[in-house]
């Protein structure tokens, strides 16, 4: 008991630490990490030297491309800045994402954390060379663009954050 002989029933304050947000934020990045390489696996198992196959349509076709520059192939002759971009997003992606914050603002950063470091070890390790790696792509929206795991992943997080920013900012919730 107390010194004075009173009970203090107040809350206690919540731990927001960034050790807390670890377990959240890396049981999503990395399992995004893990399924975006095992379809890219996948794919260049399974669709290199085929013609488009339909699974919804023309709508959504599975189409095997290796892309050397950013969305839609932008600036495929510099490779070694997205390979750059992509590290240092990496970098303040698990920094922003350790911090206290809500559970859903982790989850958004983390998601983007695991589609931002798969893309990084792309452009570090896969062919043509090493910083130069083009990110291998499978999902072809009606001739949109093609995509894979890591870009859902990506979208996915940025449209949470957005929303996110729309709601009363409250106090981080454990």
């Amino acid at each position: 008991m107390p010194s004075g002989g009173v009970l203090n029933y107040a809350r206690p304050q919540m731990d927001t630490t960034t050790s807390r947000r670890v377990p959240l934020v890396m049981g999503i990045a990395v399992p995004v990490l893990l399924l975006d390489q095992a379809t890219k696996f996948w794919a260049e198992s399974a669709l290199t030297g085929r013609a488009p196959i339909p699974v919804l349509g023309e709508f959504l076709q599975l189409r095997l491309l290796y892309n050397p520059g950013a969305a839609f192939s932008i600036g495929a002759g510099s490779t070694w800045i997205f390979t750059i971009v992509a590290a240092v997003a990496v970098v303040l992606l698990a920094r922003y994402g350790m911090q206290p914050q809500t559970r859903l603002r982790a989850s958004a950063l983390a998601l983007m954390l695991g589609g931002a470091t798969t893309h990084l070890l792309d452009r570090l390790f896969r062919p043509p060379g090493f910083a130069r790696g083009h990110v291998v792509d499978f999902l072809d929206y009606n001739g949109w663009f093609v995509g894979n795991v890591a870009d859902i992943a990506l979208v996915c997080g940025a449209i949470l954050l957005v929303l996110l920013s729309f709601t009363p900012t409250k106090q981080p919730a454990e």
